[in-house]
């Protein structure tokens, strides 16, 4: 670790970076679950769903770069191995290949845990004062928020 002066004490950036690490590796797990979902649906709505999921894992291949930039920021590592990232994920893989109903539910809840992570971060991030690291936090629950929305609005008849 370099010693760099930023405003933010050495364990608030360590603090601050372990959480970011976990907030990374589930993004990344739902860009590949959205992705497999984008390549694999099938049914009435595929068209609609393949668009929609080709708009969200388009949109998390960016947030994982500024996820893990902003943890290199920190000056420490950001994890980018399978390995690594399935040790802090805390989405679940998906066996096969879902229904497209299912894959609804399942990016439902995956979205959702993205957001519980989010907020952990959100918190370390708020009491070091570490603006940089909220904003992009914040900036990632709303992206998460509005396609729980979208999602959510595909399963009302």
């Amino acid at each position: 670790m370099t010693n760099i002066d930023i405003g933010l004490s050495a364990n608030n950036r360590k603090q601050t970076a372990e959480e970011l690490s976990k907030l990374l590796a589930d993004s990344y797990t739902l860009y590949l679950q959205t992705h497999n979902f984008h390549w694999n649906v099938t049914g009435l709505h595929f068209r609609e769903l393949h668009l929609m999921f080709e708009e969200h894992y388009t949109e998390l291949a960016i947030a994982v770069d500024d996820i893990a930039e902003r943890i290199r920021t920190l000056d420490f590592v950001a994890p980018g191995t399978y390995k690594e990232f399935s040790k802090l994920s805390s989405i679940e893989e998906v066996e096969g290949v879902p229904t497209a109903s299912d894959m609804i539910i399942i990016l439902t809840e995956s979205h959702e845990r993205v957001i519980r992570t989010a907020r952990d971060v959100l918190k370390i991030a708020q009491i070091s004062a570490d603006e940089s690291t909220v904003s992009l936090v914040t900036d990632r629950m709303r992206v998460h928020e509005k396609a729980l929305w979208m999602l959510r609005a595909m399963t009302k008849t």
